[in-house]
């Protein structure tokens, strides 16, 4: 036998040693005869010295040459072994389709080989199919899959590739969408080849992959196994042959030189099983030639040419065998294989499974067709665990429902929708504690849903699962499909009571004080400066120069007078003539101006928008005070944010939830809120369910912003393969807009919200009523009543003067008090008549000549005074 180095104790050359160990050992094959192997390796594509190893080892005289597998190291060793007429064992792929008349090949003839792989694509019904080969002479391998009268309609692309092309020549098979691959890769490099899948993500049911290798069980697989890929290819040995199996069990046991024939148990490489095949091919020969004659051995040289005379009867015996061996029926024709049994693997989800088999002239017969699923009716159940939680998973309201039919809501329509997209039946289960996860510090174990994936008791989790670092340490999650963060649920603050006097909010108190203190001190100024100013002193009587008396308009009480009348934007009767006076006028005048543009501009803002009365307004007022109570989910991530955040508000909060005795955790949501609208409670809670209880409960309103940012996805365990195929359907239909559609359905439905008075920036200003502005209306009553209480104050008080003047004018007898007011009275309701006072037309009929005086009220002497005189009174 010939090995290329690279060969020394490979599987091959045991597996040679290991026939003929075993063809001595057992006696029926050859009773008489033992067979003794000379081993030999050459460099590979190194003819020469393979040449020279050749005749070194005819000279020794030998029966047959086998190997080497090399292609071009064959050629030569066959044309020596022609020459001399000793038979020539190979193993190998050979495309020369010449007559080879010392040759023995027992590797698959190519053509027989090319209708097994024909037969598969018309089954798999391909239409348009990639050829991907890496050797040279691949294109001539499978030439006749492209020139195939039944693929007229099939569209065939040809590409080369080599393990630094593989990525792009699978990025350009994708890029065309073709699905369909027939590979012919060196099996040495096929594992950068299934990388290359891997990495540009082809490895889910719409591409389909037909290996023309026959050791497609000696890879692995293990990353495609779950993602339903379609891999297909041939194996020459039948493992699941009790014979083989016997056989394989021994080999296992064969170690010579440490090394095992079989790359894993009970698996062999078609190369050793067709080394194999090919001594026991050789040994029956031999065994048919030794019944019929004596078999001479005899020297021959390379250099005298001189063949062996027995080469050709022997070659002409091993070309009629005819058995059963490794890799199933053995026939020849022509010293080429045509009888043989091939099993068409694929895989599946747990392991590569035996679903047909293909012989010649028998073709291709598919013993399962299930295998090859239709992705649309691919026969997969997952177990997908979750939580009840409004509006993401609900309990149908009508009863006597089972299965997937009990659940609604806005996770259970993005379920199907993914299911529907990625191509899995599903059955839903609701996690057993109700939690969604997180780990104990104590125990050191996670809970919840948590814990199902990790102990592989569900293969999905759906719901509002939040994705954070501890869980995504243990378990794996999609891309998000809802981005979130987290948010104070506070119950609506009461609306601020209105004030009679609400009029005067515009400004604040100290302010008016100020204004009040203003308005006297720029008062007394004016009455101190005019004083002083002489320019503010004029002539009352200007027609009489020589009067002296001079009088000043700005007394204290119109100075009070001019600051309030300019500061009411009413002006008055009374102008400053000084300079000094017109400073002090005009300086209040512009103080009035801002001070009454200021109060218009912030009035119609108090009188028209609602104020409420809001105790927090963010978590920092939160942390600030101890009498409101505030939680979060237990065991959720909102509770998991809190306890592991760096924060020093965050933490500040924390210990307060952790230490507030009655507990401020609540076990749903549904009792978190109950306890925000009992009042004196806030709840830290996602923005999105918080978002759909306002929605819905007008007694409710969020507070702040968010706290953090993060997402929903649905998790998966460890190492998952659903989880890429279900983050891309994620995407899709984000770019769609289907997630939205989904939300604003579960969300925003106008059947559930509550119709909310929100006060925007388009929206009209309320009109005022009497609790806005009735204090005005107080203000005016009281004025009108003050006035007339100083009116009634004036007339008594001027009543009362007249009367005392009269009294100390005269000694006669006078009016009293009340007659006086009568008199006042009675004038000041007459609509008609003398517009004279009663006290002043008293004094003008004091100063008329020859008339008396009488006063109201009393009785006259019936005759004059004796003494005739007439009284006058001046």
């Amino acid at each position: 036998a010939i090995f290329t180095e690279d060969q020394k104790d490979s599987s091959a050359e045991l597996a040679f040693k290991y026939a003929v160990y075993r063809i001595n050992k057992d006696r029926h094959i050859l009773p008489r005869t033992t067979l003794v192997y000379d081993i030999q390796h050459v460099p590979r594509d190194d003819s020469f010295h393979a040449s020279k190893k050749a005749c070194q080892l005819v000279n020794f005289g030998v029966q047959a040459v086998f190997g080497p597998s090399d292609p071009l190291l064959g050629a030569h060793i066959h044309s020596i072994c022609d020459a001399l007429d000793i038979p020539h064992l190979e193993a190998r792929l050979d495309l020369d389709a010449d007559y080879k008349e010392f040759s023995i090949n027992l590797h698959p003839a190519q053509p027989l080989l090319n209708s097994a792989f024909q037969d598969v694509m018309a089954f798999l019904n391909w239409t348009k199919v990639a050829i991907v080969y890496e050797e040279d002479y691949g294109l001539i391998k499978l030439r006749e899959l492209v020139r195939a009268p039944g693929n007229r309609d099939v569209e065939v692309h040809l590409r080369q590739a080599d393990p630094d092309s593989y990525r792009a020549v699978l990025k350009e098979i994708k890029s065309k969408d073709i699905h369909n691959m027939v590979v012919d890769t060196n099996p040495y490099h096929m594992h950068l080849f299934l990388r290359g899948i891997l990495q540009l993500q082809m490895n889910d049911y719409k591409y389909h992959y037909l290996f023309t290798t026959f050791d497609i069980e000696t890879f692995d697989l293990e990353d495609f196994k779950y993602n339903f890929v379609n891999m297909t290819a041939f194996r020459v040995v039948d493992a699941e042959n009790v014979g083989v199996r016997e056989i394989l069990k021994d080999m296992e046991r064969f170690q010579p030189v440490g090394h095992s024939i079989l790359n894993k148990s009970l698996i062999i490489q078609a190369e050793p099983a067709l080394m194999f095949d090919s001594v026991h091919v050789f040994a029956v020969g031999l065994q048919m030639l030794e019944q019929s004659h004596t078999l001479r051995l005899s020297n021959v040289s390379c250099e005298e040419e001189l063949p062996w005379d027995g080469g050709l009867s022997l070659i002409n015996y091993i070309n009629s065998v005819e058995m059963r061996g490794l890799t199933g029926p053995i026939e020849f024709k022509e010293g080429r294989r045509i009888q043989f049994k091939l099993d068409l693997l694929k895989l599946k989800q747990h392991a590569l499974v035996k679903v047909g088999e293909w012989s010649p002239g028998a073709g291709v017969n598919v013993t399962d067709r299930s295998a090859f699923f239709d992705p649309g009716t691919m026969n997969v159940t997952l177990v997908v665990i979750t939580i009840p939680e409004t509006p993401y998973v609900m309990h149908r309201a009508q009863g006597n429902l089972t299965g997937n039919a009990r659940y609604e809501g806005f996770c259970i329509d993005l379920l199907k929708e993914i299911a529907a997209m990625v191509g899995f039946e599903y059955h839903i289960e609701l996690v057993p504690d109700g939690k969604y996860g997180v780990y104990d510090l104590e125990s050191g174990e996670w809970n919840g849903i948590v814990r199902q994936l990790m102990d592989k008791k569900a293969d999905l989790a759906v719901g509002s699962m939040t994705i954070n670092y501890a869980r995504e340490s243990v378990i794996d999650f999609t891309k998000p499909f809802m981005n979130l963060g987290i948010s104070i649920l506070f119950k609506v603050p009461t609306s601020q009571p209105t004030r009679l006097f609400s009029f005067m909010n515009p400004l604040a108190v100290d302010i008016w004080l100020y204004v009040l203190a203003a308005y006297v001190l720029v008062s007394i100024t004016m009455f101190v400066v005019a004083r002083f100013s002489p320019y503010e002193w004029h002539n009352p009587h200007p027609c009489d120069v020589d009067n002296h008396l001079v009088e000043n308009q700005f007394s204290l009480a119109n100075s009070f007078w001019f600051t309030i009348g300019t500061l009411m934007q009413q002006g008055s009767d009374l102008n400053p003539k000084a300079t000094s006076t017109r400073i002090v006028g005009g300086i209040w005048w512009f103080f009035t101006l801002i001070i009454i543009s200021s109060y218009t501009a912030n009035l119609a803002a108090f009188l028209t928008v609602e104020r409420m009365i809001t105790p927090i307004e963010n978590a920092e007022d939160l942390a600030g005070q101890t009498e409101i109570s505030y939680g979060t989910l237990e065991s959720g991530s909102t509770m998991t944010f809190f306890r592991d955040s760096m924060i020093e508000t965050y933490k500040k909060m924390w210990r307060f939830m952790e230490n507030k005795k009655p507990s401020v955790f609540v076990p749903t949501y549904e009792e978190g809120i109950q306890r925000v609208l009992e009042g004196n409670y806030a709840f830290l809670m996602e923005s999105t369910m918080l978002d759909y209880i306002v929605q819905r409960d007008c007694n409710l309103t969020q507070i702040g912003g968010l706290l953090d940012s993060k997402g929903y996805g649905i998790a998966t365990p460890m190492g998952s393969p659903w989880r890429d195929k279900i983050s891309l359907a994620i995407l899709e239909l984000q770019e769609r807009g289907e997630i939205q559609m989904l939300y604003d359905k579960w969300w925003k439905n106008p059947g559930d919200t509550c119709t909310r008075n929100e006060k925007g920036k388009e929206s009209k200003a309320n009109a005022l009523g009497v609790d806005n502005i009735g204090g005005v209306f107080v203000v005016l009553l009281c004025g009108l009543a003050v006035a007339v209480i100083v009116a009634i104050f004036e007339f008594c008080y001027n009543s009362k003067r007249n009367t005392q003047a009269e009294l100390r004018a005269i000694p006669v007898p006078h009016q009293s008090l009340c007659a006086e007011m009568t008199e006042e009275l009675c004038f000041a309701l007459k609509c008609r008549g003398s517009r004279q006072r009663p006290a002043l037309k008293r004094q003008c009929s004091k100063c008329i000549p020859g008339t008396t005086y009488v006063p109201a009220g009393l009785e006259l002497p019936p005759h004059p005074p004796s003494n005739g005189l007439h009284s006058q009174v001046t």
